[in-house]
C-alpha cells in the first residue's frame, strides 16, 4: 500500500463567495483547473493546521485566524487531505505564487458547476462550506 500524502487546503469565503485560484497550465498536477484558494503538502513535523496557515502566506500572503477543519472529498488515492474553512484573515489575498497558480477569483456557489475543477468531486463539499460559512 502507497502511503498518502498529506494535503492541507484552505477554503477561504467572504460576502457569500467562495476564492478559487487557477492552477498555471504547466503544473504537472491538475493544470489549467480551477482549486481551493490556497494548498499544499503538510510539512515534517508540521500539523495540518500549521500547514494552511503556512501556505496561505506563501501563496497569497495572507494571515489566516481560526481554520475550521471541514469535509472535502478528493478521490485521488494518493492524497489525504485536510481542508479549512477560513473566514477571517489579515490581508487581502493576492497570487503570491504566479508559478502555480496564473489567476485568482472570487466566485458565487453558482458560478462553481460551470468550472473545469481540479477535484469536480468536491463541489457539494465546497458549497456547504459556503453556507456554513454565510450562516
Amino acid at each position: 500500500m502507497v502511503a498518502r500524502i498529506p494535503i492541507s487546503v484552505a477554503v477561504l469565503v467572504r460576502d457569500g463567495l467562495v476564492l478559487l485560484v487557477h492552477r498555471h497550465p504547466s503544473r504537472r498536477w491538475y493544470p489549467d483547473s480551477w482549486s481551493f484558494s490556497a494548498g499544499g503538502h503538510v510539512e515534517s513535523g508540521e500539523l495540518p493546521h500549521q500547514a494552511v496557515s503556512r501556505e496561505c502566506l506563501e501563496e497569497l500572503g495572507i494571515h489566516i485566524h481560526d481554520p475550521l477543519p471541514i469535509p472535502m472529498t478528493v478521490s485521488d488515492p494518493t492524497l489525504a487531505v485536510h481542508a479549512f474553512l477560513i473566514t477571517r484573515w489579515n490581508g487581502e489575498p493576492v497570487n503570491a505564487a504566479p508559478d502555480e497558480h496564473d489567476d485568482l477569483r472570487w466566485f458565487r456557489p453558482s458560478d462553481l458547476a460551470n468550472l473545469k475543477m481540479a477535484h469536480p468531486e468536491s463541489l457539494s463539499d465546497l458549497q456547504n462550506a459556503i453556507q456554513r460559512a454565510t450562516g
